[in-house]
């Protein structure tokens, strides 16, 4: 029976700042540091040995993996880095700071922008600061210029399919050290999650989320590592 662990990456600057940050590279605070080492030593704790990291390309996420990996006692385990782990694209909202594109455009739609399963921000304008297009880590790709969570995961999906469910169906241990949103993706497919019930599953940083797959790679088991700490959890099929 193979298990993944999901660890979404510690706190952030911007996550301090309260910017959209999507796909930005900023780095982790050090309370995220030390929510990263603290995941580590329960991913240790729980016996787990991942054969292999999967990991965006986003510094606070390979941070976030390198440190709990570090913390426990795992220096040895490979890892595998891409984009389409990346957080969601905040479009034309990215680097804004959340409290002031309330004022500006009013609580009721930011809160569609940021919690609607399927409709996306306003487009990041090309040639601007945040323009990823010329990015090297993203060259010969097609990338978005926003997303929703519904193209999060037409995204994230793919990737999945060919990378990473293999090794969970050769029973392999996974680890996926991402983002609140990509991780959230993963969620909603392995769960079957509705539409209008997967905006409010809210993964926490640094507690990991240990799900045992069967062999069709079904959840029939998760909890969180930190049992103490409130967590939304989906409901594992009977």
């Amino acid at each position: 029976m193979p298990r993944l662990i999901l660890l979404r990456h510690g706190q952030s600057q911007w996550n301090l700042e309260n910017r959209f940050t999507g796909w930005v590279d900023v780095d982790l605070t050090a309370e995220g540091e030390a929510q990263a080492r603290r995941g580590g030593e329960l991913i240790r704790d729980a016996g787990f040995h991942p054969a292999v990291m999967f990991t965006s390309v986003l510094t606070r996420a390979k941070r976030t993996g390198a440190l709990a990996l570090d913390s426990a006692g795992l220096k040895d385990v490979p890892v595998i880095e891409d984009w389409r782990l990346n957080e969601r694209h905040y479009g034309g909202l990215t680097g804004l700071d959340k409290a002031e594109t309330a004022a500006l455009h009013g609580d009721a739609q930011v809160k569609i922008w940021r919690r609607s399963y399927d409709i996306p921000p306003p487009p990041l304008a090309p040639g601007g600061e945040w323009d990823f297009s010329a990015d090297p880590r993203y060259a010969g790709q097609t990338i978005p210029d926003t997303e929703s969570l519904k193209t999060t995961l037409d995204r994230v999906l793919p990737y999945w399919d060919s990378a990473i469910a293999p090794r969970l169906r050769a029973g392999d241990d996974v680890l996926i050290a991402a983002h609140g949103n990509s991780l959230r993706a993963i969620v909603k497919h392995l769960f079957a999650v509705p539409d209008d019930q997967i905006v409010g599953v809210e993964i926490p940083t640094g507690n990991p989320l240990e799900i045992d797959l069967d062999a069709n790679l079904k959840p029939v088991a998760a909890h969180y590592l930190d049992a103490g700490r409130a967590t939304d959890l989906p409901k594992v099929s009977e």
